[in-house]
């Protein structure tokens, strides 16, 4: 079987490509060439740009392949997916959409969230880019028999991925500054009490089903969740890491999230679009049943595993460059210090 990979270089995007190759598929891997290649010599790499529709679609024309996998490199651009039905409408069996389980509301939603939970309204934030995209695939497998599959991943992380590897945290932007702190044994902010649920599940995992996928007419026209259906505390999942590193057990400062919200610059601040401030617990079973979805990646070893490979890289920021941490710390100590002192 013939699969095309569009971002196939990136955490996710690298795990499926690797898992591909080693299950005996023709790879063709599709993206702009700026990412670090650490692909197979068997693949082959056809470089362009997803956002330049035009030559997208011209050089699709040239690529005969059974199944799309897309990997949504533009992180949930509406007008990409329709780039994509023009290209491969009618042309391909098989057509992959990588998705996010940011695409439900909280905090109004069930828990555990199932695959039909209530999702966001569509609009310019991530989840809602992505609730746009899944809805005009699902839009068009219903009215031209699109062979759309939709998966959801959770939080993945990884060695192998982007310069972070998914793993770090850091006043709700992604840093690998965490990791320096917590080897100098800096304090460390946590927003909330530190008890919202979070899954962490590691890139091989999460691949593994996009492959399983595959060529698999029954998954067409489903969503699935690939997410740890067993999440950590934020404050246990700190601790996880500090363990890891061989760090000092960390001092973990709690903020109220609304206050981080409101003080942190527009381009750190994740939560309003991830909501991350809330719990999110998964139903699996639909992926665990069709997609033979597992965790078989222990939280501990694959921290291990992602923190060695920046390691080798030089990849984790020096924490002393960054103040905003600090500062922060040092204000809301000081207020706390004052309202106890007012109540006194």
């Amino acid at each position: 079987m013939r699969v095309l990979v569009i971002g196939g270089t990136g955490l996710i995007g690298t795990g499926i490509t690797q898992e591909l190759v080693e299950s005996g598929y023709d790879v063709t891997v599709y993206n702009r060439g700026r990412t670090e290649a650490r692909l197979p010599h068997s693949v082959e790499l056809v470089e362009g740009d997803r956002t330049d529709h035009a030559e997208f679609e011209t050089t699709m024309t040239g690529i005969d392949v059974d199944v799309v996998i897309d990997m949504d490199i533009s992180y949930g651009s509406p007008a990409d997916v329709e780039s994509s039905l023009r290209a491969f409408r009618g042309q391909v069996d098989h057509y992959i959409f990588c998705s996010s389980v940011a695409v439900y509301r909280q905090p109004d939603a069930p828990v555990p969230l199932t695959e039909d939970a209530p999702r966001k309204s569509a609009g310019e934030r991530y989840g809602q880019r992505k609730v746009a995209c899944e809805t005009r695939l699902m839009e068009a497998y219903r009215t031209d028999e699109f062979p759309v599959t939709i998966i959801r991943p959770g939080h993945t992380y990884g060695d192998g991925g982007p310069a972070n590897g998914g793993l770090s945290y850091s006043l709700g932007f992604w840093e690998t500054a965490f990791i320096d702190r917590l080897r100098k044994g800096k304090p460390i902010v946590v927003h909330g009490d530190g008890s919202a649920l979070w899954g962490f599940c590691h890139r091989d995992d999460v691949a593994r089903t996009f492959v399983t996928a595959a060529g698999d007419p029954n998954t067409i026209g489903e969503a699935y969740h690939v997410a740890n259906p067993d999440p950590l505390t934020w404050d246990s999942y700190i601790r996880h890491v500090a363990a890891a590193v061989d760090a000092p057990a960390p001092s973990l400062i709690h903020i109220p999230s609304q206050v981080l919200m409101d003080i942190l610059p527009e381009d750190r601040n994740q939560f309003p679009s991830t909501e991350w401030h809330y719990s999110w617990v998964f139903d699996v079973s639909k992926a665990q049943h069709e997609l033979e979805f597992e965790v078989t990646v222990p939280l501990q070893t694959g921290i291990e595993r992602t923190v060695a490979w920046l390691d080798e890289r030089d990849r984790i920021e020096d924490s002393d460059a960054q103040s905003l941490d600090d500062t922060i710390i040092d204000a809301w100590e000081a207020a706390e210090a004052a309202f106890t002192s007012v109540l006194e």
